[in-house]
């Protein structure tokens, strides 16, 4: 028996309520649309979000899918933090997108919703709405760009932005070429297409089972893309039908595969703080710990930047990530549940390699054990992690003087200066970038190294810092150090010319300095401060909320879910 509608709440019955709901919504749609699945299309479109921009066309097919299975499709634009534009930085408005998206699900007559996202924040803050509200839900991820060429060769999107940078900086690359470089770094609509983030996070969702299988990865112009976004909007109302909600949907067992998959693509570090802040939305007990016990002895099978040489229309067409997943098919969790209502391992076995230069079999994997390492210890005792596939070989065992940035402006300000106290034994260490210090935790760790070291051909360091780094970074970077400093952690205490030992293996990160001396310093107050500590606005809201990296820096009070219900009527 078809359980009853939840927008039957809305449209049942022949009262004044049940008609104002009825007929304000009678603009072109059929006489018996209140009796059919009403299904929302969250939509992150934006043209300040060009990733997404594309999106409104997605959404069409998502339409015409939904129309063909007999239920009425929705548009709901929703909050879209674009990742390139929006100031401080686009993770301070994760939590608010969230937030903003589940009130709508929740107070409106919706029985299904189809998350449509792109850019790095907008997946991870529509997962985060979908399972505290836990209505039926299916993600359809963007996709990335085609790769662009410059004086024939690829572009990385970021990667190569960063890497183009530091070489203009270093005085071998022309700033006129790099600025010539920029017509060619984006070719298509798309996201990124590094295996950062926004790539990384749509493989999440296909690996959390919250996508059609196969789905996630397909490039954004690919016409296969529209004609899986009109299978999904068939879907949407199947999954309606059988009530197959978020909540029977993302487990331990999805969280235990998408952390397997985050280790064997090379995935982003922000999929850390992301993952563990939608299963804290669940009630699922998700660890940093977890992410080591789980991820850590896992092969890096994809070739791909950063930590790798391809990219993402190269990875679609080697075979993607069910070909991945066919290749750690014993890694994964047999009991996962994807949205079609069956286990994800069931679609793994006619999945194929096409090119292992890309893919790379388990038996020659790019790197035996890639997974994110979880480090703890007297700089950390929260925690901290590094990737070591993106990282050099020979820093993963480091021990080094401190040079101390104790804000973005004060590195910014003082990076360059030919008389900084710095060689390539060094650790920076930047501080003042956590969740409430900045606020908003932004993508800074991957510090920029001194000119002078750079023209030296020095192109790594050790960087620590509290706040994160972009999926399309490489490098040798501590980052999401817990407590930040602006909470107190110990990172505040650390001065130029402390003794810092990092120790991969081991997972560790010291610094050595006795209990009394530290105790003995003050906390240092950073140039940052002035962010810390806004008056008005979601920017107040969130500094007296927020949580820490280690557990997601969602919101306090969002933690949790509160369901579909809502008691009252409107009128």
């Amino acid at each position: 028996m078809t359980a009853r509608l939840r927008s039957s709440g809305w449209y049942d019955g022949r009262g004044r309520n049940a008609y104002i709901h009825r007929a304000w919504m009678r603009r072109g749609l059929p006489d018996d649309f209140a009796g059919r699945p009403q299904i929302a299309i969250a939509n992150t479109a934006s043209d300040l979000t060009p990733c997404n921009a594309h999106l409104t066309e997605v959404a069409q097919a998502v339409k015409n899918g939904v129309y063909e299975a007999g239920g009425i499709p929705l548009d709901l634009p929703v909050v879209s933090p674009g990742e390139t534009q929006v100031r401080p930085t686009a993770m301070l408005w994760r939590n608010l997108a969230a937030m903003a998206t589940e009130e709508m699900l929740r107070a409106n007559p919706i029985d299904g919703v189809v998350l449509l996202g792109g850019c790095d924040k907008t997946i991870p803050a529509l997962l985060m709405a979908a399972a505290s509200v836990d209505i039926p839900a299916v993600v359809v991820p963007g996709g990335p760009m085609l790769t662009g060429h410059f004086q024939g060769e690829p572009l990385g999107c970021g990667t190569d932005v960063w890497r183009l940078s530091e070489e203009v900086r270093a005085g071998r690359l022309d700033p006129e070429e790099f600025r010539r470089s920029e017509s060619a770094m984006i070719r298509s609509k798309g996201h990124c297409n590094t295996m950062g983030t926004a790539s990384t996070m749509a493989l999440m969702a296909e690996a959390l089972g919250m996508t059609l299988p196969g789905l996630a990865g397909t490039p954004a112009p690919d016409a296969r893309l529209l004609q899986a976004s009109h299978e999904t909007g068939r879907l949407i109302v199947d999954l309606v039908t059988q009530q197959r909600c978020p909540t029977g949907l993302l487990t331990k067992a999805s969280f235990h595969n998408a952390i397997v998959t985050l280790a064997a693509v090379g995935g982003s570090t922000n999929a850390v703080v992301h993952l563990l802040a939608i299963a804290g939305r669940l009630g699922v007990e998700l660890t940093l710990e977890d992410f080591d016990r789980i991820g850590a002895a896992v092969p890096l099978l994809v070739n791909l930047l950063p930590a790798g040489k391809f990219l993402m229309d190269d990875f679609y067409r080697a075979g993607g990530l069910l070909a991945v997943l066919r290749e750690v098919k014993d890694l994964l969790d047999p009991n996962a549940v994807t949205v079609t209502g069956r286990p994800l391992v069931e679609y793994l076995d006619d999945a194929q390699i096409w090119d292992p230069t890309v893919i790379a079999p388990r038996i020659a994997p790019l790197q035996n054990n890639a997974g994110i390492a979880v480090l703890r210890g007297s700089l950390a005792p929260g925690g901290a992690i590094i990737k070591p596939a993106a990282a050099s070989p020979h820093l993963l065992r480091h021990r080094g003087r401190a040079v101390v940035f104790s804000s973005i402006e004060d590195l910014h300000h003082r990076i360059d200066h030919p008389d900084l106290d710095i060689d390539e034994s060094s650790v920076m260490v930047l501080r003042g970038c956590g969740p409430k210090g900045y606020p908003g935790m932004p993508e800074v760790a991957n510090m920029p190294l001194p000119r002078k070291l750079l023209a030296r051909g020095v192109r790594d360091m050790v960087r620590i810092c509290d706040g994160r780094m972009s999926g399309t970074a490489y490098g040798t970077v501590v980052l999401h150090v817990t407590p930040e400093s602006a909470a107190g952690g110990p990172l505040a205490l650390v001065r130029d010319g402390d003794w810092i030992a990092l120790d991969v293996a081991s997972r560790t990160i010291e610094l050595e300095a006795s209990s009394v001396e530290l105790g003995a310093r003050e906390a240092d107050v950073t140039t940052a401060a002035a962010y810390a500590g806004p008056h008005r606005g979601w920017e107040r809201l969130y500094i007296d909320h927020v949580l820490q990296a280690d557990t997601g820096a969602d919101l306090d009070f969002l933690v949790g879910s509160t369901g579909s219900e809502v008691a009252r009527e409107s009128h």
